[in-house]
């Protein structure tokens, strides 16, 4: 098993300063990771925007790629990253958060999970092989272990159940990486295998789970099953929990999650490395992030706004164009309006991720944490 380059270099309170070594390049932590869920950024974003954005890592869904085109087809083009043109590092989510997201379209047995096709109803069986037979033949650097995301709240007895079986599909994701790269032909032979740790918000199972499989000493583990229903209290106590048990030598991810104020409390837990849709979703629908909040750049006060969203931000909609340009691609429905807005949102998170990397760097990140805490959630309405 392939074992992540993962070099710590400095902690300031819990937060942590590293890079990730993959075959595609390092990610230097705390990192944002782009969500590419079908190999693109919605809003018509492709990779050269990715890398317009300061982007290091992007993320795509394997249920997704497995639906459309299929993984066999990427693969014969070449795999992920020649398929969608980028050539950094890639991570690749199992499926399981779709036996969440399409709770309606799926039956779960100890071999797998069981889904009608969002797209055209076709029944489609994934198993933990399965899942990991998908991603490597999307060749992706980061494959994540077969999981089941269960909504909160849940009964104690079925997020016990969930738990221990997520933990023995985990032990097949191992072992079916292992033959897959063994058998030598395999697109991308350093790909590394992250697990995840489930158990809902009961810190007994959270606890568990996270000592179990911390001992089959993978590349790096994930905090799964949070921001699906539980409060914000909530999350921040699971991951202070969990984080205490996660190997130290490790990249940790948080997987999706979150806000500007979300990511500044994980990393002041502990936490490395993120995804979320918020970025992008918001930004098509022109919420706008700024260093002193929220912009709702549809509102009637930015009609004749000349200025850029934020002076000094180095995205193509602020180098370029107006709050009034954007306001009115939105209210004339011109697909341009996303695609700033998103390029701007992007450019926002990969710059928070820049200069949190700094302030943990001089030792300054309780400050500048106290500092954008408050800022980052206000709304500039």
């Amino acid at each position: 098993m392939n074992t992540a380059g993962f070099r710590l270099l400095r902690e300031d309170g819990r937060a942590r300063l590293g890079v990730l070594t993959t075959r595609h390049g390092a990610v230097h932590t705390p990192a944002f990771m782009n969500v590419a869920t079908q190999a693109a950024i919605k809003g018509g974003l492709d990779a050269g925007d990715l890398r317009a954005a300061g982007c290091q890592i992007a993320l795509s869904n394997t249920y997704h790629l497995h639906i459309r085109p299929g993984g066999g087809v990427v693969r014969a083009l070449g795999g992920l990253h020649r398929f969608m043109a980028w050539d950094g590092p890639i991570l690749t989510d199992s499926g399981g958060f779709q036996i969440f997201s399409l709770a309606g379209l799926r039956k779960i047995t100890e071999e797998g999970a069981l889904f009608s096709s969002h797209t055209d109803g076709r029944r489609i069986f994934i198993s933990p092989e399965e899942s990991i037979a998908i991603q490597a033949d999307l060749g992706s650097d980061i494959a994540m272990a077969f999981d089941e995301c269960i909504p909160i709240p849940s009964p104690y007895s079925y997020a016990e159940q969930s738990a221990r079986r997520t933990y023995r599909w985990l032990v097949r994701c191992r072992d079916e990486l292992r033959a897959q790269l063994e058998r030598g032909d395999v697109l991308n032979p350093g790909q590394l295998l992250f697990g995840i740790n489930q158990g809902a918000v009961f810190p007994d199972l959270r606890v568990e789970h996270m000592r179990r499989i911390a001992q089959l000493e993978l590349p790096g583990y994930a905090i799964g099953g949070l921001a699906v229903g539980e409060t914000v209290g909530e999350m921040y106590d699971t991951i202070e929990l969990v984080e205490e048990h996660m190997p130290k030598d490790r990249p940790r991810y948080l997987m999706g999650v979150g806000t500007p104020a979300n990511i500044l409390e994980s990393v002041a837990r502990g936490i490395d490395m993120f995804d979320c849709v918020i970025p992008a979703r918001n930004g098509r629908h022109g919420r706008l992030y700024t260093w002193d909040g929220v912009v709702n750049i549809n509102n009637e006060k930015y009609k004749r706004d000349g200025r850029p969203i934020e002076e000094g931000c180095g995205c193509p909609a602020c180098a370029n164009y107006s709050r009034a340009y954007i306001r009115h691609l939105f209210r004339a429905g011109e697909t341009l309006a996303m695609r700033l807005a998103v390029a701007h949102n992007l450019r926002f998170y990969n710059t928070l991720m820049e200069r949190i990397r700094d302030a943990v760097s001089r030792g300054a990140f309780t400050a500048f944490r106290s500092e954008y805490a408050d800022r980052l959630t206000r709304r500039r309405e």
